[in-house]
């Protein structure tokens, strides 16, 4: 037997209204029971997502728009049910008016739609996920959320920056390498026959210095690609653990190599 949410909730409504027989504290009864129920599917559909999206199979981001979306959906769903057996409301009337003044409406909410459409965008197509590390809009860090509205990002110290979906999808985005891969730009000034004797020495005080610091998951490797006036032009390179202090890690690291390079 197919279930008819509208058949049920008149039910429900013609119930009340034979035990009680008061027409308005009927209606209202009935109303609290489905906004009730509408809201415990809003519940357990955004309960089930959180788990399905955080599955690291699941072929979507973790971010908020899809739970938002899915919930908004559940309440128009409920909503209209209510509206059309409770209050005998035409909802596909109403949703032909909407469609024909859609064109004002969507002009009035531009920024918002942009906003919208953006965001589903870059989630689905797996170009922005929560943990990235990106740069876009002159704005650097790590994506904590994407929602319908916006994508908010963390920097490296800690401030969050909130940048419109609409921005992300008209700037140039770069991907920048995890967070924990800390780059150290470094000059060296030793002689080229004492080259590899100082990128040895280098990496071991590095080593040390971040060590102190926290876990480090990879130790430094020194890797030169350029001759200047001044020196070999190189980087240091280091990953560390997710809880270490990146911005801390680097200020050890460029202490630790500051007697082996040439300050630009």
């Amino acid at each position: 037997m197919e279930f008819d949410p509208e058949e049920q909730t008149e039910g429900l409504h013609n119930f009340l209204q034979g035990i009680i027989g008061v027409e308005w504290l009927s209606t209202l009864l009935t109303v609290v029971i489905a906004v009730a129920v509408t809201a415990g599917i809003a519940h357990l559909v955004t309960k089930l997502l959180r788990r399905v999206l955080s599955h690291d199979n699941s072929p979507l981001p973790s971010s908020s728009i899809f739970i938002n979306i899915a919930r908004v959906v559940v309440w128009c769903i409920g909503g209209s049910v209510i509206l059309s057996s409770c209050f005998g409301v035409d909802v596909s009337a109403a949703v032909t008016a909407l469609g024909i003044g859609g064109i004002a409406i969507s002009l009035g909410f531009q920024d918002t739609l942009s906003n919208l459409i953006g965001g589903v965008q870059v989630s689905i197509t797996g170009l922005v996920e929560p943990g990235d590390h990106i740069e876009v809009g002159g704005q650097r860090g790590i994506v904590r959320d994407v929602t319908w509205r916006h994508t908010a990002i963390e920097n490296a110290v800690g401030e969050y920056i909130v940048v419109p979906n609409s921005i992300i999808n008209k700037n140039t985005l770069t991907k920048l390498r995890p967070i924990q891969v800390v780059v150290v730009p470094v000059v060296v000034t030793a002689p080229g026959a004492e080259l590899d004797a100082t990128a040895r020495a280098m990496e071991q005080a590095v080593d040390a210095a971040v060590s102190a610091l926290g876990t480090l998951e990879k130790p430094s490797a020194a890797l030169f690609s350029e001759v200047t006036d001044y020196g070999y032009k190189g980087t240091l390179t280091f990953t560390v653990a997710e809880d270490v202090n990146t911005t801390a890690a680097k200020d050890a690291a460029l202490r630790a190599v500051a007697p082996f390079v040439h300050a630009a």
